[in-house]
């Protein structure tokens, strides 16, 4: 069985919470694709204490938005073909990648909201950290080489969010029409909030080629147990 085309990781940068507005100039396609990416999950509890104990019994209050973390490449040394050697080195790569995922949205008086996409990852956030590592120079300083670690904390709508914490929710069953440009990926995360539950949406619907969606086709999203 083949592997497949090569498929690069991509951000783009929105100016609204739902994702509709892109950003011009706002998409981002790495260099090289990450080795690993980390999901970070937590839960919140309350700590109530009862009358008449010495200690606090925790209880659980909700889950919060999960984290990415994800390291980004950036190499002006000519070794890699799509990337030949600039006068300006690494500098111009670093500031659009900046403008995509760290630029004030005078809107929303906050940074850029993010999609990032590659493969069965699919990821609505926004950048809350990032740590640049310059690694190789010019003699005279200018930067060939650079990783940037970078932190994202995920989105959801809320009323996607209020459906997501609650397993009854109508809003958890869905029949759904395929529009140009979408992706069994992409519509999972837009009904559930996971881009993961894409494999029993397309086990639930008998898709023998999930990659190859029809405009027009309906898709049947089951009710999942979280």
């Amino acid at each position: 069985m083949g592997e497949g085309k090569l498929e690069k990781l991509k951000l783009v940068a929105y100016s609204d919470p739902k994702f509709n507005n892109k950003v011009g100039d706002g998409e981002f396609t790495t260099l090289l694709n990450p080795e690993k990416y980390a999901y970070t999950y937590k839960i919140e509890q309350d700590k109530q204490q009862a009358t008449g104990t010495s200690s606090a019994s925790p209880r659980f209050n909700k889950k919060l938005p999960e984290e990415l973390q994800l390291d980004f490449v950036f190499d002006r040394t000519g070794i890699i073909p799509e990337r030949p050697k600039t006068d300006d080195g690494i500098i111009d790569d670093l500031e659009h990648f900046k403008k995509v995922v760290l630029d004030y949205n005078g809107d929303q008086h906050k940074p850029n909201y993010v999609m990032i996409s590659w493969g069965s990852l699919l990821f609505k956030g926004s950048l809350t950290e990032m740590n640049v590592e310059f690694k190789l120079f010019r003699p005279d300083g200018t930067p060939l080489r650079a990783v940037a670690k970078a932190k994202f904390k995920g989105f959801v709508e809320d009323d996607l969010r209020v459906a997501r914490e609650n397993n009854q929710s109508p809003d958890l069953t869905h029949f759904r029409i395929v529009r140009a440009g979408d992706t069994l990926p992409l519509m999972a995360f837009r009904i559930y909030g996971d881009a993961s539950y894409y494999l029993e949406v397309a086990k639930a619907n008998k898709l023998m080629d999930f990659r190859n969606l029809r405009p027009g086709q309906e898709i049947y999203f089951p009710p999942i147990q979280k």
